[in-house]
C-alpha cells in the first residue's frame, strides 16, 4: 500500500520532502476518489503529520485542506489550535469551523486570531455578535469592513460603545451604510468628547468654551444626520437621544426650523404617545387648536407653539407647491413671531442663532459657487 511506504519513509525524509509528501497527499485525500481502505489510511496518515516536529510540513497541511469540505475534522481542529502562521490559513478559510468553534477562538484568542476571524468570507450573525462584544479594536475594524459579515443592529452598537472613541472603529462603522442611526449619533457624540478633550483644543479654548462650541457642533451636526436617517430609523434615534437627554425643546424647534418634519412627527409621536397616522394627518392639515392641543401632550411648553406652527405653515406651502422657501426664510419669519431681532429670552435666542448659521450657510455657498463660475 502506497500510504505504508509513505508512513516509513517520512522517519528519514528531509523537511521539504516531508512537507512536499504531506501536501501531496493532502490533495490526493479531498481530490481523490480513493477506495475506503485506502482512505482510511490516508486520513490516519494525515492525522500522523500532525505530529511532525516541523511547522513546514503542517503548514503544508493548512495550505492543501484549509478550503476543503471533506477535509478530515480532527485535522482541522488541530491545525487551528497550531502555531499563529499554521492555524491562520485555517482560521481564516476553513468550512469546517463551527461558529462555536470560532467563538471559541474569538473568545481565548489573541488579536491576529480575532481578526483573521472577522476576515472570513462569510462571518454569521452570531458570530459577529461575539467579536463585537469582546474583540479588539482591530477585529471590529475588520468585521465593519468584511461585506461578508451579518452584522446586527446590537452589535453594531456594541462597537460603537467599546471603541467609538478610537478612530481606527469609528471610521469604519461611519462609512457602513447599515450602521444604525442611533449608533451614527453616539460616534458623533464621542468625536466631539475626544475633540472636547485634545489638549490643543484645551489650549486655545478652555474647558468651559470648548465645551460649549463641541456640544452645539454635536447638536447642529445632529440634525444634519437625521437628513440620511430612514423613517423606519426614526423611533431608534429618538429614543437614543431621549434617553441621553439631548431630546430637548431647543432640539426640536431645531429641527422643524430646519424642515424636518417626518422626523418632527416621529418626535411627537413618540413623546405625545399618539398613532402615527393622527400625528401626520395633523402635521399635513390639522387646525391650530388640535395642533397645540398634540403639542402640550408632547411636553412642548406653551411658549414654543407659536414659532413651530409658524414654520410647519410655511414647510406646508413649500410641501404643496405655493412656496419656494429654505432655513433662512422659516427662522426669519420664526423670529418675527417673537417680535423680531429685538426679541429677547432664550427661545429667541435660539432662532436667532439658527437664522444666523442660515445666513452665514448660503453665504458661504454663494461665495463657493462665485468662485467656481
Amino acid at each position: 500500500m502506497v500510504v505504508s511506504h509513505f508512513l516509513k519513509w517520512i522517519d528519514t525524509a528531509r523537511v521539504s520532502e516531508r512537507a512536499a509528501a504531506a501536501s501531496a497527499l493532502a490533495r490526493a485525500y479531498i481530490n481523490s476518489d480513493l477506495p475506503f481502505e485506502d482512505r482510511c489510511a490516508a486520513e490516519a496518515a494525515l492525522t500522523l503529520l500532525l505530529d511532525d516536529a516541523s511547522a513546514k510540513v503542517r503548514l503544508a497541511l493548512a495550505e492543501a485542506l484549509s478550503m476543503s469540505h471533506h477535509a478530515p475534522p480532527q485535522v482541522i481542529s488541530a491545525l487551528a489550535a497550531d502555531q499563529p502562521e499554521v492555524a491562520a490559513l485555517v482560521l481564516a478559510r476553513s468550512p469546517l469551523l463551527t461558529d462555536a468553534d470560532l467563538v471559541e477562538r474569538v473568545a481565548c484568542g489573541q488579536k491576529a486570531t480575532q481578526t483573521l476571524i472577522a476576515n472570513r468570507p462569510v462571518v454569521s450573525m452570531s458570530l459577529a455578535a461575539a467579536i463585537a462584544e469582546i474583540g479588539e479594536p482591530e477585529a471590529c475594524a475588520a468585521l465593519v469592513g468584511n461585506s461578508g459579515a451579518e452584522i446586527a443592529s446590537l452589535s453594531f452598537r456594541r462597537m460603537a460603545e467599546r471603541h467609538g472613541h478610537l478612530p481606527l472603529v469609528r471610521e469604519a462603522l461611519i462609512a457602513d451604510r447599515r450602521l444604525p442611526a442611533d449608533c451614527r449619533h453616539m460616534l458623533l457624540v464621542k468625536l466631539g468628547e475626544s475633540l472636547k478633550g485634545s489638549p490643543l483644543v484645551l489650549a486655545m479654548m478652555g474647558a468651559a468654551r470648548a465645551d460649549r462650541v463641541m456640544r452645539d457642533a454635536c447638536v447642529k451636526a445632529s440634525v444634519t444626520l437625521i437628513e440620511g436617517t430612514r423613517m423606519e430609523e426614526h423611533a431608534a434615534l429618538i429614543e437614543h437621544l431621549r434617553l441621553r437627554g439631548d431630546l430637548t425643546a431647543s432640539f426640536i424647534i431645531r429641527t422643524i426650523a430646519h424642515g424636518k418634519v417626518d422626523f418632527f412627527g416621529s418626535t411627537l409621536v413618540a413623546l405625545a404617545r399618539q398613532s402615527e397616522q393622527r400625528v401626520t394627518a395633523l402635521l399635513a392639515g390639522g387646525h391650530d387648536v388640535a395642533l397645540q392641543a398634540l403639542f402640550r401632550s408632547a411636553g412642548l411648553a406653551p411658549a414654543t407653539h407659536a414659532v413651530i406652527l409658524r414654520a410647519l405653515k410655511i414647510w406646508r406651502e413649500v410641501a404643496n407647491g405655493r412656496r419656494v422657501a429654505g432655513v433662512q426664510e422659516v427662522s426669519w419669519l420664526m423670529l418675527k413671531e417673537l417680535g423680531g431681532q429685538s426679541a429677547e429670552g432664550d427661545l429667541a435666542g435660539l432662532v436667532k442663532s439658527i437664522h444666523l448659521d442660515a445666513l452665514r450657510e448660503n453665504a458661504r455657498g454663494h461665495a463657493l459657487a462665485i468662485a467656481a463660475a
